[in-house]
């Protein structure tokens, strides 16, 4: 399942914002680079609702050729990463900016998506981007 455009990172401003203001976080497959919300620019939560629709979370995947020179490998990878994000979707809070980025080593667990689920739940628990933790 793909994700929702509101939830796409996509401007190479906000790339450069998370790779240069953010924190990495690591596993063995994947690594996660965070960028947390500004505080005084979200609004206050009387309108939780328009905080929803303005500020939700963004994320990106990236996959380098690193991984695999093939891209029907690399697309299967980013697909299974996605669905996995996808579930995951309703637990994050609000504002954040994600870049989850595969590791070479992603290869070997590409059909167990199981598996990508359990390690993208540990790092975002780890950044505290789960709901309850930040």
């Amino acid at each position: 399942m793909a994700l929702p455009k509101a939830n796409r990172l996509k401007s190479r401003r906000d790339f450069q914002a998370v790779f240069r203001n953010g924190f990495r976080c690591h596993s063995s497959y994947l690594t996660l680079r965070a960028l947390k919300p500004a505080l005084s620019s979200m609004p206050s939560m009387e309108k939780s609702m328009e905080v929803c629709i303005n500020y939700p979370t963004r994320i990106a995947i990236s996959i380098s050729t690193k991984v695999s020179k093939r891209a029907v490998v690399r697309n299967r990878l980013k697909r299974q990463i996605s669905s996995s994000l996808y579930i995951l979707l309703p637990r994050l809070s609000l504002g954040w900016r994600l870049v989850v980025i595969a590791k070479p080593t992603a290869i070997e667990y590409q059909c167990k998506g199981q598996q990508f689920l359990q390690e993208l739940e540990q790092l975002l628990e780890t950044a505290e981007v789960l709901n309850g933790y930040s």
